[in-house]
């Protein structure tokens, strides 16, 4: 191997319900399809040497989803994100590539920031919710995992939380179906634990604190990915930064491609 890069890429649209194990097949044959000089595992049965990170769960959206490449040849970031965005099906879209460098791309992941549209939902209604959630110390959901139904604390892993307007910087609608103007859109960034507590933990925790009910299946977006930035507001009106992971340092604001 004589060079790693780093991936970010989107699923959008209907693509949003592609399994992790889809994407990776998908990816796969995209690799063959766009020539790229993969290097791969030894032993008796090789593998391309990629490495995910911190996959969405199925049925959400993603502006900010990453994985890594190991190379037998060097190439050019741009021409190989150009190459694999071709190769893959429209929805699952390589956004940006870049030579990746230390720390590892797993330890650059510390927190996602999330758009949650609630469809149906008065915005009066969602920042009571909100404001229930926020002073609570704890609250507790159970969830399912492999190995049995679990409860986590989904108060401790917000960082911060608000109620958004439609037209938010960096909550413009990024999915097919845009929110109606009877709706609450919901922004939150989320500490990285395991076991992982979902964007669906978080509203069934809303649920517990309030009176809280979404009549339509609500949308769920991560739009970033990153390390915390300790030294940014977290306060009710500026969410602090994630620190983008391509190795610069980007406001959760950014909007995407």
């Amino acid at each position: 191997m004589v060079q790693r890069l780093r991936v970010r890429y989107a699923k959008r649209g209907p693509l949003r319900f592609t399994s992790h194990r889809d994407f990776a097949r998908a990816f796969e044959r995209a690799l063959r399809r766009a020539g790229v000089p993969m290097a791969y595992s030894a032993g008796f049965s090789p593998h391309p040497k990629i490495s995910y990170a911190g996959a969405a769960p199925t049925g959400v959206a993603s502006e900010a989803e990453y994985l890594e490449i190991g190379l037998a040849q060097v190439s050019d970031p741009e021409a190989t994100r150009s190459a694999l965005d071709c190769a893959l099906p429209p929805g699952l879209d390589v956004v940006e590539v870049v030579e990746a460098e230390p720390p590892a791309l797993a330890d650059r992941l510390e927190a996602s920031r999330w758009r949650i549209v609630l469809d149906g939902v008065e915005p009066a209604v969602a920042e009571a919710a909100v404001a229930a959630f926020l002073a609570a110390d704890c609250v507790e959901v159970e969830r399912k995992t492999k190995d049995g139904t679990r409860t986590v604390d989904a108060r401790a892993v917000v960082v911060a939380l608000r109620v958004a307007g439609p037209g938010a910087t960096g909550v413009s609608a990024v999915d097919e179906t845009a929110p109606t103007a009877f709706c609450a859109i919901l922004d939150v960034v989320m500490r990285h634990i395991t076991p992982a507590v979902r964007p669906d933990d978080v509203l069934t925790a809303l649920r517990h604190v309030s009176s809280l009910s979404t009549p339509v299946t609500p949308l769920v977006t991560r739009l970033a990915q990153g390390r915390l930035d300790e030294a940014s507001p977290a306060d009710a009106g500026s969410h602090p930064r994630l620190i983008d992971p391509l190795n610069r340092d980007v406001a959760t604001t950014t909007p995407p491609r």
